[in-house]
């Protein structure tokens, strides 16, 4: 039997992870490396499988017979809308690894804004002994936007630490014990929610999305006496201008913020210098390459035995 064609791996982060973990993975047909400087002019026209970040833009001019595309991360709008994008199943990285990551960082800023951080953080520099008095998290609403599987696992672990949580998706989801609500329902989930976290897709419809008048509509009258906004979906679904103004005229209490418009966060953008703000440089849930090939592995196996493929993105919405 032949050997099958290597697979296609155009990866734009830790080149040296990536070509480190390439030495083991695929081992029954070996991969293309573009981040090698011996592929550039590689004719890819045989290759079957492309695992992908931020893709070279001709790529799929290169390699006109793929039969899947894997991306590199949870998210794809790296991939959608690329010119001469082939219309074959494009299949989302999920990974337990990933998920619990997300969640960590999720619950781990919740809890910063919940027992004033910054404050104690401003205090210990100036070794002032100043004590604060913070709610209970069962006294604070956490509104979860994003109901995947990132925000499926941040909602139960965020009930375990003892917050109030409630959820909202473009379709209603069903979960035990919260209350959850569709895009008809956006104003009143907005109102009552105190900690707002962002884990939305991007598309058309969701860029530009946390804006000046959603945050005016969340709770300002909450056990945190401003509301708070946490977002590590995708950069370009808010305004960062909205949000400098927003904490400034106290419409937002503080923010947390792991993805930008544009990254990496210039050195004179104004949200590194406001107060009870906390910045991530895009690294909540960094996929791990391990388990991203690993996944890669296990869905070409799927496919060749002609069982359908799993977390396949649905175009008509995006994601």
């Amino acid at each position: 039997m032949p050997t099958p064609p290597p697979v296609l791996v155009d990866i734009k982060f830790n080149p040296e992870g990536v070509a480190r973990v390439l030495k083991t993975a695929f081992a029954d047909r070996g991969s293309v490396n573009l981040a090698d400087p011996a592929n550039g002019k590689r004719d890819l026209s045989r290759l079957e499988y492309a695992l992908v970040w931020k893709p070279d833009a001709d790529l799929f001019a290169r390699a006109p017979n793929l039969k899947a595309i894997f991306s590199g991360g949870a998210g794809v709008d790296h991939i959608i809308g690329m010119d001469g994008l082939p219309e074959i199943p494009i299949v989302r990285f999920v990974d337990r690894s990933l998920t619990t990551r997300m969640s960590e960082w999720v619950v781990m800023q919740c809890l910063l804004h919940l027992r004033g951080q910054y404050a104690h953080d401003s205090h210990q520099r100036r070794r002032e002994w100043a004590k604060l008095t913070a709610p209970e998290a069962a006294e604070v609403t956490v509104g979860v936007m994003g109901l995947g599987v990132l925000g499926l696992d941040a909602v139960a672990k965020l009930k375990v630490m003892g917050f109030n949580v409630i959820g909202w998706s473009r379709t209603r989801k069903d979960i035990d014990g919260v209350e959850t609500f569709d895009a008809g329902g956006l104003d009143s989930f907005l109102g009552k929610t105190d900690i707002l976290v962002g884990l939305l897709p991007l598309t058309p419809e969701t860029t530009g999305f946390y804006d000046s008048g959603l945050f005016k509509k969340l709770r300002s009258n909450g056990a945190l006496g401003m509301p708070v906004f946490i977002n590590a979906g995708r950069g370009k679904s808010q305004v960062e201008a909205d949000i400098v103004s927003a904490i400034r005229s106290g419409t937002l209490g503080g923010a947390s913020l792991d993805v930008f418009e544009v990254e990496p966060l210039g050195p004179d953008n104004p949200l590194w210098e406001l107060e009870n703000v906390f910045i991530t440089p895009h690294d909540a849930a960094v996929s791990e390459e391990n388990a991203l090939f690993r996944h890669v592995e296990a869905q070409i196996a799927r496919f060749e035995r002609g069982e359908p493929l799993q977390f396949v993105v649905d175009r008509a919405v995006g994601y």
